[in-house]
């Protein structure tokens, strides 16, 4: 099969079209034949020094799929030949998505939502999860509280409107370039951090503190946020907190932090989302595979409205 190989650890250089044998799926696992993927943060930096996450080159890397079905194993129950499916592939130590086929568990696969292209669907899984994790499953998210949400790019972008869904009022920083878009997808106010402080806005527009927090930048961002954050509030991260958590220690928060773990029931949410039109994949460009070199570039150049992904049948 046609696959985008990494040969080694390093920088956009190292990817090479091969051909590579094609995969067979085991007795619970599912046979896909990819239609498209998309370009991570997580899939730079596993091509850059992937060794911690069980990697070892030459080998395929990718971490999102949307495409058709091809062949199941002798247990799989729940899927058969011909079935769209939509899901974010395993990272330790697992072969990827930037090929022609891949295999996977049943248990991590979801069927795709009719109403999205395999373009759009790919951009989903994995930032679209790590969303919905972080608002639904840890956040705890409910109609009627605030939320903030600090950087509005991939996960960020599905994150607000998954709380808009659930009925939250929700506040997100972002780049100058999406503050629009972001309030387009259903925040109450976006905040362009290079030119504003979220706190300061946060104190004179909003009357209620925010109820749950939730950031996918680096830094101190977390920690910053504990002056606008009430009392026994929830936080989450995706990234190590850092700072100075005095404040944050006083006010009893919880604070979780989300490594997505593969999983159908948060792709099931998603499609129901989507289905009901309270939720769309958020992209910035499609590209075709053998250009994935010219896509991880453009995730390191940063600026992107959203998503880059991965046309597979191009």
């Amino acid at each position: 099969m046609d696959a985008m190989v990494i040969t080694d650890f390093g920088g956009t250089d190292v990817f090479e079209r091969r051909d590579v044998e094609k995969p067979s799926p085991d007795p619970t696992e599912v046979l896909v034949k990819v239609h498209a993927s998309s370009v991570n943060p997580v899939d730079t930096k596993i091509r850059q020094a992937g060794s911690w996450a069980g990697i070892s080159p030459p080998t395929v890397i990718g971490y999102d799929v949307s495409g058709v079905v091809e062949a199941v194993g002798e247990s799989v129950t729940d899927f058969e030949v011909g079935d769209e499916v939509f899901y974010t592939p395993e990272i330790f130590g697992e072969q990827g998505s930037f090929a022609e086929y891949h295999v996977a568990e049943e248990s991590i696969v979801a069927r795709k939502p009719s109403t999205l292209s395999h373009t759009e669907a790919a951009a989903l899984p994995l930032a679209g999860g790590t969303a919905w994790e972080a608002m639904v499953t840890r956040g705890d998210v409910g109609a009627g509280e605030t939320v903030l949400i600090h950087g509005a790019g991939g996960v960020g972008a599905h994150a607000v409107q998954i709380a808009d869904a659930a009925g939250a009022q929700v506040v997100a920083t972002t780049s100058p370039e999406t503050v629009e878009q972001t309030e387009e997808l259903g925040a109450a106010r976006a905040i362009d951090y290079e030119s504003e402080d979220f706190a300061a806005v946060m104190n004179s527009e909003f009357e209620d503190p925010a109820d749950a927090v939730f950031t996918t930048v680096g830094g101190g961002t977390l920690a910053e946020s504990a002056e606008v954050t009430r009392p026994h509030g929830r936080m989450v991260t995706i990234l190590e907190p850092e700072g100075e958590w005095g404040a944050a220690y006083q006010k009893n928060f919880t604070v979780h932090m989300l490594f997505l773990e593969r999983a159908r029931h948060y792709l099931d949410g998603l499609r129901r989302l989507v289905e009901r039109g309270q939720l769309e994949p958020v992209i910035d460009s499609v590209v075709p595979l053998e250009d994935v070199a010219e896509a991880h570039e453009m995730v390191e150049e940063g600026g992107l409205t959203g998503k880059v992904v991965l046309d597979v049948t191009a």
